[in-house]
């Protein structure tokens, strides 16, 4: 098992990877996108297991027929935050393959199909929509926004489909899903709660509510050496009084508000821009919480705007309520791993897509000892890894050797 996992690992290590950084460029329909969706049909094959890609470009490896239904499935994804880390989602999916290997290595005969499954584009890093793959799988995303979704490029992920040989016309909610019986997800901790307690593995018990929100500013593009600074009308100026209002508010209110993403036009050394547009990601405890960070945080945005004579308008681009993850699966979960703590995530994730969707749905997670992620900095020591693996692969036997005790939510 532990051979197997580290060849998988060297397989995918370079795909994607920046020379300078380190980091990774991952990006849904893109050559590193298809190496890996290569190398996960390889996988399947040399395990002989039937890979199957669903209609929204999903991969799915089955070992037992899912017409069966009620079918336990393992997964991550394989894709990156611009510069993002090795281990945010292809530790999921190299887990599950392993588990797999270890369940037939013991001898197991499972009483319920199992799947590995890749799903698409979760970061959300090309088209802005996060978990876009488990959205539409299971119909919280329409196929007519996904198809107008563009990139960064201005391409709409229509165009982008086409090119790849896919039909958009079939982006929608799959019947796949009325297979799912259990789904778990095996991920990187982005966070230090693990080092605190000083385990290797835990369990998820909820993710926070999260957005994302289109900020933009408008002004008068005009000559940076010949305006006079109360003559401007610019839009970089209510941007930055409002990236401050927003760590202000989040730090008073226990929640995180970032501004990571920023365009500027027309981005000349020279000019004061005519528009800015950022986008804001916000993170609380509960969901009021997030929606009254975001309300302040455009009150205030407002109010610059006005003194500055610029515009504001704010689109909110996605919004997932809070996710706790199914209590009964997650007791029988922790009678297996008797020692796994269980902890909370600010991070979302494909299961709580599904768990929303009403799929019993668990997570475990692996020991980040440098607690950064989404960064070429991103880290879990090979041994906590194999923790993970053994720990996935004990929660796989147990699942699959009985009678599901879970039901879906109505």
């Amino acid at each position: 098992m532990s051979e197997a996992f580290t060849g998988m690992w060297q397989a995918i290590h370079e795909v994607g990877r920046s020379g300078e950084t380190g980091g990774y460029h991952r990006f849904v329909w893109t050559d590193a996108d298809h190496t890996l969706r290569e190398w996960f049909a390889g996988e399947a094959a040399r395990r002989g297991m039937d890979c199957q890609v669903d209609r929204n470009g999903n991969q799915w490896a089955w070992w037992g027929d899912p017409a069966a239904g009620d079918a336990v499935v393992l997964g991550s994804h394989l894709d990156s935050v611009p510069d993002g880390g090795a281990y945010d989602g292809p530790l999921g999916v190299l887990s599950a393959f392993a588990a797999v290997d270890g369940v037939r290595a013991a001898g197991v005969q499972p009483l319920r199909p199992i799947a590995v499954v890749n799903f698409i584009d979760e970061e959300g890093a090309r088209f802005g929509v996060p978990c876009a793959g488990s959205r539409l799988l299971t119909g919280s995303l329409s196929p007519e926004r996904a198809r107008a979704l563009r990139d960064r490029d201005g391409h709409s992920m229509e165009e982008v489909l086409r090119a790849a040989g896919r039909d958009p016309r079939l982006l929608g909610r799959d019947d796949v899903l009325d297979a799912v019986g259990t789904f778990v997800e095996l991920h990187v901790e982005q966070g230090r709660d693990l080092v605190d307690r000083d385990h290797a593995v835990g369990l998820g018990s909820e993710i926070w509510p999260h957005g994302r929100y289109r900020f933009e500013f408008t002004g008068q593009a005009n000559h940076a050496g010949t305006t006079a600074m109360d003559e401007r009308r610019d839009p970089m100026l209510t941007y930055a009084m409002t990236v401050l209002a927003a760590n202000k508010k989040a730090r008073l209110g226990g929640a995180r508000a970032t501004f990571g993403r920023v365009q500027v036009e027309p981005n000349g050394t020279n000019a004061i821009p005519a528009r800015v547009q950022a986008w804001l990601d916000a993170r609380a405890p509960a969901a009021d919480d997030v929606a009254e960070l975001v309300r302040a945080v455009q009150q205030q945005a407002s109010e610059r705007a006005r003194r500055d004579g610029t515009r504001l308008t704010v689109t909110a681009e996605s919004e997932t309520g809070s996710t706790h993850f199914d209590p009964r699966l997650t007791a029988r979960l922790a009678r297996q791993l008797s020692d796994a703590p269980v902890i909370a995530t600010g991070a979302g994730h494909d299961a709580g897509v599904l768990s929303q969707a009403g799929i019993p749905t668990a997570m475990l997670f692996v020991r980040n000892p440098t607690g950064v992620s989404h960064s070429p900095d991103e880290f879990a020591e090979h041994s906590d890894c194999l923790a993970g693996v053994q720990a996935l692969t004990r929660v796989l036997g147990e699942l699959t050797t009985a009678a599901s005790e879970q039901g879906r939510a109505p």
